[in-house]
């Protein structure tokens, strides 16, 4: 499950990238827009209304080189999750090209939590809960959205190729500024309730990180 929702992460930023390569063409050295320029193409924030706005950004760079210390200890054991994560830095692989990530796992139950920082997908112009949200209007990758309740004040969605919550894996988006998202995967729980819930408290706690409190 973890390795699906990164994989699709990762497809959105290359076809984004694609998309803003494609935007421009060049004509005696200079520049010009392409006809089919738009919002999307050109990697700005989407426009549409249905996108929740970040009012109050926050900064997560500092999180960039050790995205594991965005969870508290305290709630990781809370979890019965080990204390140390694995951590993947921002690569060219399927699996870390939208940014960097940090995964727990309890050993021998298949139980565990992902935390993923969008920094690959905003500089690719697929960034922030619109690139989500562009992604599922196209229904190729993205085929379940739903808005989630805002977590500590910051927007949130419930996304994925397909709704798993049922199945015991939650994923959510939570938008900390209008082009940056980190993501909460849970999977190996008791049902939809179970599963959201452990991700809903990992938000929680990376958004009071983020905030310092």
């Amino acid at each position: 499950m973890f390795r699906s929702k990164l994989g699709v992460l990762a497809i959105l930023v290359t076809v984004s990238a694609g998309l803003a390569a494609a935007c421009t063409t060049t004509t005696g050295g200079t520049a010009s827009p392409s006809a089919a320029g738009s919002s999307s193409a050109t990697g700005e924030p989407s426009a549409d209304p249905e996108v929740p706005k970040v009012s109050v950004p926050l900064d997560a760079s500092k999180y960039v080189a050790d995205t594991c210390a965005m969870v508290p200890k305290d709630v990781l054991a809370s979890l019965g999750m080990p204390e140390t994560g694995t951590f993947q830095p921002k690569g060219d692989t399927l699996f870390t090209k939208a940014g960097p990530n940090c995964s727990w796992k309890i050993r021998g139950q298949g139980t565990g939590v992902l935390v993923s920082l969008g920094t690959g997908s905003r500089d690719e112009g697929a960034g922030g809960l619109a690139g989500i949200y562009r992604g599922y209007a196209d229904k190729i990758y993205i085929r379940f959205l739903e808005r989630a309740p805002d977590v500590e004040g910051y927007p949130a969605v419930y996304w994925g190729p397909l709704d798993e919550r049922p199945m015991g894996s939650c994923g959510i988006g939570v938008g900390i500024a209008d082009d940056l998202t980190f993501d909460v995967y849970a999977q190996g729980y008791q049902g939809a309730d179970d599963s959201c819930a452990a991700a809903t408290q990992v938000a929680t706690s990376v958004i009071k990180t983020l905030k310092g409190a």
